[in-house]
């Protein structure tokens, strides 16, 4: 199956740099498994695309593993500390709020991301999973901002066996997942729930069949989180 899924996405890869006439993609690296996944995707479309290794405050490990990755896929790096412009930006606001903060790390990647993306002229991917997408777990405008999301209609669960399917290192695979947004951050912590709960939850309200509590509180999570997924509302007036 995941061969077949593999193949799939590796053509419609090919089809968005054919109908965009852009000559290749750029994403950002963290070292984790949704990144690494879709660089992996990206090589197998392309020979054309950049990997950005963007740390702010981020942990040595997760940058060892991005550039590791790139090496192994043999994906062409910019490595690029935004520490001190984050750093700057916070003194000028001065905000403690670790949310807040957390998301103008994200943004100004994703500025760096499209920065490249216009001197290359190339798409920028998106690396969100189903599971985050659905559950509006993304910053807007910033890791949910892309051309592309080649990953986005798979469960977390199941990036992890296409990740098997790509030869994908185990290391990368069990990670914690983290969204490296302040330290000691996990995706799971933040959710309250484990990616295994979530995606076996999103199924269920997908067929419309609310089992439980955790069906019910994710449900609302989705609904709570509809404008994540829309474009900006006009407003329209009787000309």
């Amino acid at each position: 199956m995941w061969k077949n899924v593999t193949e799939q996405i590796t053509e419609w890869l090919k089809e968005q740099l054919q109908e965009t006439a852009t000559k290749g993609f750029v994403l950002g690296m963290s070292g984790g498994l949704d990144s690494t996944v879709c660089a992996a995707l990206l090589r197998k479309a392309t020979d054309d695309c950049l990997g950005l290794i963007l740390p702010i405050e981020s942990d040595v490990k997760d940058l060892d593993d991005a550039s590791a990755m790139a090496s192994r896929l043999d994906m062409k790096t910019q490595y690029i500390d935004l520490t001190p412009t984050y750093n700057g930006l916070v003194r000028l606001i001065s905000s403690n709020d670790r949310v807040a903060l957390g998301n103008i790390k994200a943004r100004l990647r994703m500025v760096v991301i499209y920065y490249y993306a216009n001197l290359n002229h190339y798409l920028v991917c998106g690396t969100g999973n189903k599971t985050e997408i659905s559950l509006g777990y993304f910053t807007k405008y910033g890791d949910g901002a892309c051309d592309i999301m080649p990953i986005g209609d798979l469960y977390k669960g199941e990036v992890r066996e296409l990740a098997r399917e790509l030869n994908i290192p185990e290391t990368i695979i069990e990670k914690i997942p983290s969204a490296g947004l302040w330290s000691g951050q996990t995706d799971e912590a933040e959710m309250g729930f484990t990616y295994d709960q979530m995606d076996e939850a999103l199924r269920l309200i997908e067929k419309g069949e609310i089992t439980d509590d955790t069906c019910q509180k994710l449900k609302e999570v989705v609904k709570r989180t509809t404008h994540k997924r829309e474009k900006p509302k006009v407003f329209h007036f009787r000309r």
